[in-house]
């Protein structure tokens, strides 16, 4: 089916006011304005009711037998990631620097993802929609070590170009995820590192494995160059502390070629391990989770859609 035609005027409509929008913020201290974005995300949290039942009805499965005074707790502060997000992807160029990083970045337990990355010989990292997953490539791309991070446009073209140089501003490269697949590889191929949102729904044709307690399906392709390129798998998170701009940035877990090829069935092995990790991490602090997104959209044959989802 084709894609409905973009609205050229109403796309410049937005960018003209998120530009606008972003100067204003910057006129204002960072911690002030994530402050603002907290009341914005919970001031929507309140009127959206389709995206808070969604969210509810996700938390609802994910930690059963939980009060609906926490479920919608975790809820507002999910929604308010949003805005937060926001205000940080702004102000991340002008406070991310090589001489400031250290202010708003801890680095925990990540001396082996250094000491992988100094090798130069191949490395997929990955993270899921929790906290701020953009700092993580940006951060890396300050220190000095170039990453790849693979990722779906925006469908505002003019909002897309305009955050690509965000993004790319220190180094880091995003690939659109139509094309990664040509990318991907001799990326990997002259020891480069390759970046993932590993988290996504994958349709009919992902491969089904446990998440909070849940089938979801996932992508196959993670598993797939860390077998064919015999490549670790780093799962790592950016948390936020204390709601203000000051980051965790962490590994929880890395998978190395020796842990799955003595497995019957290493790509499941891979990609359940990953998820697996990535729900560890969301487990530590629930409410940086994206649970407005359809994680578990897709169900196994036979098996009917889940309310809310």
């Amino acid at each position: 089916m084709a894609a409905k035609p973009r609205n050229v005027i109403s796309d410049y409509l937005q960018y003209v006011a998120l530009r606008l929008v972003a100067t204003a913020l910057l006129c204002f201290p960072v911690n002030l304005n994530m402050a603002t974005a907290r009341l914005l995300g919970s001031f929507w949290y309140r009127v959206n009711r389709r995206h808070r039942e969604r969210i509810l009805g996700n938390l609802r499965r994910s930690f059963p037998g939980w009060t609906e005074k926490e479920y919608n707790r975790l809820g507002r502060i999910s929604m308010q990631g949003f805005p937060m997000l926001g205000v940080e992807v702004i102000f991340t160029p002008r406070l991310i620097r090589l001489d400031t990083w250290h202010r708003y970045i801890r680095l925990n337990d990540f001396q082996e993802v250094l000491n992988l990355l100094v090798r130069h010989k191949g490395l997929v990292m990955l993270t899921g929609h929790y906290g701020n997953w953009e700092i993580l490539g940006y951060t890396l791309a300050t220190l000095g070590f170039e990453t790849t991070s693979v990722a779906r446009p925006l469908d505002n073209p003019h909002i897309n170009e305009w955050l690509l140089g965000f993004r790319e501003r220190m180094g880091q490269r995003i690939v659109d995820k139509k094309g990664a697949t040509t990318e991907v590889g001799p990326i990997l191929d002259e020891g480069g590192t390759v970046g993932f949102i590993a988290d996504q729904n994958a349709g009919p044709k992902g491969m089904f494995v446990d998440f909070f307690g849940r089938k979801a399906s996932t992508y196959k392709s993670i598993g797939l160059l860390a077998m064919e390129y015999e490549l670790p798998v780093v799962i790592g998170y950016a948390r936020r502390i204390d709601g203000k701009f000051l980051f965790d940035v962490g590994v929880q877990d890395i998978i190395y070629p020796a842990d799955w090829k003595s497995q019957d069935d290493p790509l499941r092995y891979i990609t359940q391990r990953y998820t697996k990790g990535i729900e560890d991490f969301v487990r530590e602090e629930p409410g940086q989770y994206l649970w407005v997104h359809r994680r578990w959209k897709t169900r196994p044959k036979g098996e009917e859609p889940e309310r809310f989802d």
